[in-house]
């Protein structure tokens, strides 16, 4: 297991660095640049003065020197000016003798994101911000959606072809098949609007990133959480009805073994290797998937920054933003596969 696991680190390492790069690549093309340039400059700058713009704050280097630089393991940029001398690791405008003392070395390893020329902070600082109000919405959907479509969906699977497996089935298909953006206009016009009356809780969810509460936060996680939950309840429903058919489930019939034991003894566990898997790929869908629901209803997370990034062209932030997207999907496909080993026994002794 331990090599294994070191294995799949190693080709995760490799595949991150890859990602990044091919994110950065696109990012530092050009039109981006110049996109950059006029906006924190002027939108009349002619060719030349962007020219000059760039190559000051380091955006003119090779691709792969911007990158090092941008990684850490390339020294920054630095650029003297007849008032100081500025530079990538450099504060504001610093003396040559300060220039000389500051360190060489200052990118993501070194913990500096740089700088969001759109919110005006730290980078680092906003990502852990809108990470934590994503992370607390992916918590409470997971909370309802998990245990939910894993009972839909073992109900459903354990008498394939009855009215409950039926009814259940319908259901899941109707929730996957219905948009988040068209169940949540729903959900806001019936339960939020007071054109209908029903005025139960808030069509916004900019009050739960100070304080969550049942009234500002049910709905944007209701709204996820249906979903989400069709398709753990469709691996699940399928992969019980195989389950359920196999020999050793007819031998504890014949055995005398009662029908709930059958189920929760013999049939579960073998039942929740595959709907592991799929329930491992919702933390990525989570982290950038919910942009539509968090504009919708107004919650400014991970996936509303993302926008406003990708929006204003913030290079700095939306590599940022790429890059913890990339390490939750490499991160939690790795703990898929460690899963996968641990409910597989034949796939732990191979």
């Amino acid at each position: 297991m331990g090599l294994f696991i070191l294995r799949r680190v190693w080709v995760m390492v490799l595949t991150a660095l890859c990602l990044t790069f091919v994110v950065f690549f696109l990012t530092n093309l050009y039109p981006n640049l110049e996109k950059l340039a006029k906006t924190q400059g002027n939108m009349r700058m002619t060719d030349e003065e962007v020219a000059r713009w760039l190559d000051n704050r380091g955006y003119g280097a090779p691709i792969l020197s911007k990158y090092g630089q941008w990684l850490g393991v390339w020294p920054g940029w630095t650029h003297e000016t007849e008032r100081g001398v500025t530079g990538r690791c450099i504060d504001g405008l610093a003396t040559p003798e300060q220039a000389a003392g500051a360190p060489r070395f200052c990118g993501v390893i070194q913990g500096d994101w740089g700088y969001s020329t759109v919110f005006r902070d730290e980078v680092s600082g906003i990502v852990g911000t809108r990470l934590g109000l994503t992370g607390k919405l992916m918590l409470w959907v997971l909370v309802l959606m998990v245990p939910a479509a894993l009972a839909v969906g073992v109900l459903a699977g354990m008498r394939e072809g009855s009215a409950t497996d039926r009814t259940l089935s319908t259901f899941s298909i109707a929730t996957t098949a219905t948009p988040e953006y068209v169940s949540g206009v729903i959900f806001i016009a019936i339960f939020a609007s007071s054109a209908v009356g029903l005025k139960w809780f808030k069509g916004t969810a900019t009050s739960a990133m100070e304080d969550a509460n049942f009234e500002n936060f049910f709905l944007p996680v209701l709204t996820i959480a249906l979903y989400g939950m069709g398709y753990i309840a469709r691996m699940t429903r399928a992969s019980m009805t195989e389950v359920m058919t196999a020999q050793y489930v007819r031998t504890a019939r014949l055995k005398g073994v009662s029908f709930p034991n059958i189920v929760m003894k013999h049939a579960l566990r073998n039942a929740l290797i595959a709907p592991f898997t799929v329930i491992m790929l919702q933390f990525p869908w989570l982290l950038n998937g919910v942009v539509i629901v968090e504009t919708l209803f107004n919650y400014k997370g991970f996936g509303w920054t993302l926008v406003q990034a990708a929006g204003n062209n913030d290079i700095e932030l939306l590599l940022a933003v790429s890059v913890v997207s990339v390490i939750v999907v490499l991160v939690t496909q790795l703990i898929s596969d460690i899963g996968y080993v641990y409910l597989n026994p034949r796939i732990r002794i191979s």
